[in-house]
This record gives C-alpha cells, sequence and structure tokens, in this order.
C-alpha cells in the first residue's frame, strides 16, 4: 500500500546539465530506480554549477545539482573503453527507460543509439532530448537553456520596450517546458507497453516545447502579420498591470486591475490615491491612452504600505495583488509551500543540511518522495557492480585499476 507509483521501473540515465536531469528527478522522486551513469573526467557540469554550500565549491556540494539529482544513485563509468561500454549495455538490459540529453551522434559513439539498445532490450523506452532533435539541418548544433530560449523567440519577448532582450535570468526551457513535456510522453511511452509490449523512441527537440509556450505571439504572427516585441509587464488589453513599489527596500507588489470591477476595488482600497481618480483614467480606453501617468499615480500609492498588508486589501477589495517574494522569502516564509510541505531538508553527506524541492504535484497518499540526498559522484558504483552486474569485490577493484571504474 506504500509503494510509490514508479516503484519497479528502472531508468539508466546518461543525461547531464539541467533539463535532462530535472526530467529523470521526476521519476526517481515517485519510486523509480534510476542510475546515473556520469564520468569523473567530464563532470556533469552541473555539479560545478553555483550556489555551493557553505560557499565552498566541490563536485559533491552544488546546490543545483542536488536539487536535480535528488532520489538516484551515481555510478562512474568511462564509456571509452570497451568494458565500460559493456557495462552500461548490462545495465540498459535490465532498465526500462534508457535517457540521454547529448546532441544527437554521441551515444552512438559509445554504441548506444536507439538501434544498437534496442537489440540488447526490445522493449526499451528511449529518450533522447537534444535541442534540435535527432533530424533537420541544424540538429548536429548544441544548445542550452540560454541557447534554446534565444533560438525560440522567449528570449526576444523578454525585457522592457526599446532596450536589449533580456531574457528570463535563468535557463526556463530547463526547468519547466522541456522536463515536463519529456516526462509526459515517457509516462505515456510506459503505458503503451504495459497494453502493447511495444518500447519507443521518444526525439524532444527542446526548442518545441519552448515555442509552444509563445502561442498567442505565433498566432498574431501567423494570422495579423504582427511581431510582437518587448513590453515589461505592461499587458496590451489591460492597465494599471504591473508591479509597483511597496514600503522598505525593493519590496515590490504585483497589481492587474483590467477590468471595471477590479479597478472600482482598486480605487476604493487606495481612498487616499486622489491621482486615480483623475479624468484621464474614467474609462478603460482612458486607462491603456494614458498607461504612463497611471502608473506613476499607482506607484506613489503602493509605496507608503507595507507589501503583505496591502495584498491582503487589495485582494479583499477584488483586485488581482500578489506580493513580489525574494528567496528569502519564499524558503523562510511562505506558508502556503510550508503547509504543503514542499521544502524537503535531508543530510548530504558533504554539504550537510541541505534544502530540496518536492515534486510540483501531489499524489493521493505518498507526500514523502524527496527519501534521499543527491548522490555523491560514483558513490554507487560498487553497489551496483554488486546488484545489477554480479560482480564481486576483485571483479570491481580490476576495472578501477584498468580505468573503466573512474
Amino acid at each position: 500500500m506504500n509503494k510509490l507509483p514508479l516503484e519497479g521501473i528502472r531508468i539508466a540515465d546518461f543525461t547531464w546539465i539541467g533539463a535532462g536531469s530535472f526530467t529523470t528527478k521526476l521519476f526517481a522522486d515517485h519510486g523509480a530506480d534510476v542510475i546515473k551513469v556520469e564520468s569523473a573526467d567530464r563532470l556533469d557540469a552541473l555539479r560545478g554549477s553555483r550556489p555551493y554550500a557553505q560557499g565552498v565549491p566541490g563536485v559533491n556540494r552544488s546546490g543545483y545539482f542536488a536539487d536535480r539529482n535528488s532520489n538516484k544513485k551515481s555510478i562512474t563509468l568511462n564509456l571509452k573503453t570497451a568494458e565500460g561500454q559493456e557495462l552500461a549495455r548490462q545495465l540498459i538490459a535490465t532498465s526500462d527507460i534508457v535517457a540521454n540529453n547529448f546532441t544527437p551522434g554521441t551515444m552512438e559513439k559509445f554504441g548506444l543509439g536507439y538501434e544498437a539498445v534496442k537489440k540488447i532490450r526490445p522493449d526499451v523506452i528511449y529518450l533522447a532530448m537534444s535541442m534540435q532533435g535527432s533530424s533537420g539541418p541544424e540538429h548536429k548544433y548544441l544548445g542550452f537553456g540560454l541557447t534554446i530560449g534565444a533560438l525560440t523567440g522567449l528570449q526576444f519577448l523578454s525585457g522592457l520596450p526599446d532596450k536589449e532582450p533580456a531574457g528570463t535570468g535563468t535557463n526556463f526551457p530547463d526547468h519547466i517546458p522541456n522536463p515536463c513535456h519529456a516526462a509526459f510522453a515517457v509516462l505515456a511511452a510506459l503505458r503503451h507497453r504495459r497494453r502493447t509490449g511495444q518500447g519507443q523512441y521518444i526525439d524532444v527537440a527542446q526548442t518545441e516545447p519552448t515555442v509552444a509556450l509563445l502561442g498567442p505571439t505565433m498566432m498574431d504572427c501567423a494570422a495579423n502579420g504582427k511581431v510582437g516585441g518587448r513590453t515589461g509587464n505592461r499587458h496590451p488589453a489591460a492597465a494599471p498591470h504591473g508591479v509597483y513599489p511597496c514600503e522598505g527596500v525593493d519590496r515590490w507588489i504585483a497589481i492587474s486591475a483590467g477590468t471595471e470591477a477590479a479597478w472600482s476595488g482598486l480605487v476604493a482600497a487606495l481612498p487616499e490615491a486622489d491621482g486615480l481618480r483623475a479624468a484621464q483614467f474614467s474609462t478603460a480606453q482612458d486607462r491603456m491612452a494614458n498607461a504612463d501617468e497611471l502608473d506613476a499615480a499607482l506607484a506613489q500609492a503602493t509605496s507608503r504600505y507595507e507589501a503583505d498588508a496591502l495584498m491582503a486589501k487589495l485582494q479583499r477589495h477584488g483586485v488581482p495583488a500578489g506580493v513580489v517574494r525574494s528567496a528569502e522569502d519564499i524558503v523562510e516564509r511562505d506558508l502556503q509551500l510550508q503547509h504543503r510541505q514542499h521544502w524537503v531538508r535531508l543530510q548530504h553527506p558533504e554539504m550537510g543540511d541541505a534544502i530540496y524541492n518536492a515534486p510540483p504535484f501531489r499524489i493521493g497518499g505518498h507526500t514523502e518522495t524527496v527519501r534521499w540526498p543527491a548522490p555523491l559522484l560514483g558513490q554507487h558504483t560498487d553497489e551496483v557492480c554488486r546488484d545489477v552486474f554480479g560482480m564481486d569485490e576483485a571483479g570491481v577493484a580490476s576495472l578501477r585499476l584498468k580505468g573503466v571504474l573512474t
């Protein structure tokens, strides 16, 4: 009764960095046996990414890596050796899913492309999630989240008018569209295999889930020939709509009052803000036409309020409003996240007490899904050699001397 939903599923995880690691984390957090294949000679770049625990760099001290790799096992194989490739094939023979997010052709160099893997495990579900997919004039291009944001137009739309594209401040494609689309595809393939016995080759081009986020912009271009640009916090059909200063240092509130009811509520909630009652703001059209002046008048009013108190007051008056939270707010003071037990603290062998995100959804009866901290580099090599490959200590030691286990 207490089994997690994906217990009994094994993933041979060749992914690295952001999108691939988050995809397999979703499975690991729900019970799948995810064995992360790493190399001590060519580290997962995320292991070298800030922030580090206590500010001390180290291959096992990246908070970014840790959060993307909870509940996984780590083995270190040298896939440039014949013995390393053979061990990878043995792992694949016992795995339901093989996942990678390398440039097309990389897995084939190791003899681990889909056609080769299918001969080892005919019903395998093979996930390949490169930037541009497995074919086409640009399929060999190497890309990262920032590249994908640029190529898809996401970065072009992010920022202030008449300024250079600002981007999203993080590699947004790595965190939302790509891992979630890939995980959905794998779950569908698992269901298909359960019904038919057939495996699947899943070819995710990471640019395409990111493009899917931009539907209204793409439709406006296709249907109306209109090329959208950067608008900051403005809305094309609503005013006021933006982020406004509050009392204190760098404290802000987001407000959207695009309907007559919300506008009336805003004016009623701020009785001292005479500027909002000016004739130039009487109608929705007036407010859109004078958005700059409206933003200035509203900012003058909001700056007198503490952010949380103003949010509560505006919401009572039917105005969509939310405090702009800092990282400290979210981790330490967000009562909703605390209620949902979103933050999980685990003891890591090197980092000590470390914080992890719980999965962004809950399945009834399975609240405690983040169970183990991220693995140390190669932490489970001996265990996997013994339990999966059937090797004894002498065999493991021999492969270490040969540089097969790095």
